[in-house]
């Protein structure tokens, strides 16, 4: 082959591979859409991008949609948005959202609530067309101990200027069941409540429960109130059923000390008898003693004996006075 032609088909082929690395490199196809667009953004500019590792198309297209609309938005500040991690896309379309419904809404403002974890373009949306909020059942008891479960509905709308550091549907939700609980636990009874459930929205919505949060509530509704269970007769029969035991645990107290009492004079008993029975054992011994002493004659012995065997005799003629005698046949 001539080598004049494969010098030829070489140059092609280098040609085309500088090409291809240049359209690669450099986005002229959205510098030209950007042109087309009305955006002045230089080529140089888009090559910058590719240096810095932001890719351009992510910051040409929200930058041609925020020139369409009107918005006052240059390529830095989306830029520097895009390298801190925010949504450029996003945080464009909430400008343009808030710009069509007329809130006063600052690309810094917007920014700020996108790094800030917060969806801006529904946070805007929620300010427009506010969102329902339904609590799950808060359970509360009323001053005559019936039990009441109260589901509320709050409507609320997002408040721009607190989206950052304000608290969020969390908070509403604990804040508005407080209020349940307050409201239902100061009325008489659990009636009043049921006549009149607009009375808990009252007092929720007098109580500024949306202070310090993301969040403005419009209307607090009561969805539905179930009666639950009778805490007071539940707590009062606990209560019975506690004194019962205690009561029961000082009776047997007192039982096992009347025990012990009554074994302590058994016990008492059997060492006085114990005593007697000894009492008695010195009394021959003291009889003898005196006996050889001369202290006590034999007639005396004897006497003495004598009015032993009669004091038995007139003992058991005791005895036999008080047995029944036994009764004939015609009184049986």
């Amino acid at each position: 082959m001539d080598p004049a032609l494969i010098s030829l088909f070489l140059l092609i082929a280098l040609g085309a591979i500088v090409l291809s690395v240049f359209f690669t490199f450099v986005p002229v196809m959205l510098w030209i859409s950007a042109l087309a667009s009305g955006v002045s953004i230089g080529i140089f500019t888009l090559v910058g991008m590719r240096l810095r590792r932001v890719v351009p198309s992510r910051i040409v297209n929200p930058l041609i949609k925020a020139h369409k609309a009107g918005l006052d938005v240059n390529a830095n500040q989306l830029e520097s948005h895009y390298l801190a991690g925010g949504n450029v896309d996003r945080v464009v379309d909430a400008l343009i959202a808030a710009e069509r419904a007329n809130i006063d809404l600052k690309f810094e403002r917007a920014a700020a609530i996108d790094l800030a974890g917060r969806d801006v373009l529904e946070a805007v949306q929620m300010s427009v067309n506010p969102s329902v909020i339904e609590t799950p059942f808060v359970s509360a008891v009323a001053r005559d101990g019936i039990e009441l479960k109260v589901k509320a509905r709050v409507t609320v709308r997002a408040n721009i200027e607190r989206l950052v550091g304000g608290a969020g549907e969390e908070t509403i939700i604990a804040r508005v069941g407080e209020g349940i609980v307050t409201s239902v636990g100061s009325s008489d009874t659990h009636k009043q409540v049921l006549e009149n459930p607009d009375r808990i929205s009252r007092t929720v919505l007098d109580k500024g429960l949306d202070s310090g949060t993301a969040f403005e509530i419009l209307s607090i509704d009561i969805a539905d109130v179930d009666v639950g269970r009778n805490i007071g007769a539940n707590l009062q029969i606990e209560q019975a059923e506690a004194d019962k035991q205690i009561s029961q645990a000082r009776a047997e107290e007192r039982r096992a000390m009347a025990v012990a009492h009554e074994q302590e004079m058994k016990a008492k008993v059997q060492e006085m008898h114990a005593k007697v029975v000894e009492a008695e054992a010195e009394v021959p011994l003291a009889m003898s003693e005196a006996l050889r002493g001369g202290n006590m004659g034999v007639m005396d012995y004897l006497n003495m004996k004598n009015l032993e065997s009669d004091t038995e005799m007139r003992q058991s003629f005791g005895k036999q006075a008080d047995t029944p005698k036994d009764r004939g046949p015609e009184n049986k």
